[in-house]
């Protein structure tokens, strides 16, 4: 008896396995499938609002800066926020003042903090 159950265990397991693998599979590709749908829809749904003429003109005013005829546009160049804007210098005393530094700790910092930042200055 023991000798028929491991014998239908060993005929059993690899097929099992297989079932189990191709189970697997099956459900990969149906996810595949679902997401294929839902791009295909997004798709669709960005072609039709390309046939809509409204869209295309308010694409062309965003997108490429078109104006109709008469239209005075009027475009932000610094949209930075102003926390991000550098400080403005403190005035320049009359007095000369001697700090003793060492410069190297310095130019560590400021390679660190420049490195480190998150806002781009802008110069032109």
């Amino acid at each position: 008896m023991l000798s028929l159950v491991v014998l239908g265990a060993w005929v059993l397991v690899p097929t099992l396995g297989t079932f189990i693998d191709q189970r697997q599979k099956i459900a990969a590709l149906e996810a595949s499938v679902q997401v294929s749908e839902a791009e295909i829809a997004a798709l669709s749904a960005e072609r039709d609002r390309w046939d809509d003429p409204a869209y295309i003109t308010t694409q062309a005013r965003e997108r490429l800066y078109y104006v109709k005829p008469g239209e005075v546009v009027y475009l932000i160049d610094n949209d930075l926020d102003p926390s991000a804007l550098p400080r403005e210098q403190e005035p320049v005393s009359d007095t000369l003042e001697e700090r003793p530094a060492d410069w190297m700790p310095q130019l560590l910092r400021t390679l660190v903090s420049a490195g480190l930042s998150d806002t781009v200055a802008v110069t032109r």
